[in-house]
């Protein structure tokens, strides 16, 4: 329940294509991530072994493919969709309102 967990956990959920069955969070192929009740439980262990050994409905195993470190943002991250993490561990922006340029310079006169 940390904001760097949940952090991370959004760009692996976005890294792993999670989004293309859950959407952000509110489902399509997959069930939606931000009900309160899961058809597998909502606890961090019953949503880490369901990324880790998949479900037989569709939902892929990661364990073999992911550290074990990294499901467990994942967790962190898909319990923050449902509003289950504290407030207090929820990060206060989206790593996507980074700048995408790296090469500023080329639009910015620098010395």
């Amino acid at each position: 329940g940390n904001a760097f967990a949940i952090a991370e956990g959004g760009r692996l959920y976005q890294w792993f294509n999670c989004v293309g069955c859950h959407s952000n969070g509110g489902g399509g192929i997959g069930p939606s991530l931000m009900d309160q009740q899961w058809i597998y439980g909502g606890s961090p262990t019953k949503i880490y072994e369901t990324i880790a050994k998949g479900r037989e409905k569709g939902m892929p195993a990661f364990g073999s493919k992911v550290p074990e470190y990294q499901i467990w943002q994942l967790v962190a991250y898909v319990r923050s969709l449902s509003g289950q993490q504290p407030r207090s561990a929820t990060a206060a922006r989206q790593d996507s309102l980074q700048v995408q340029d790296t090469d500023i310079r080329k639009r910015v006169q620098m010395p």
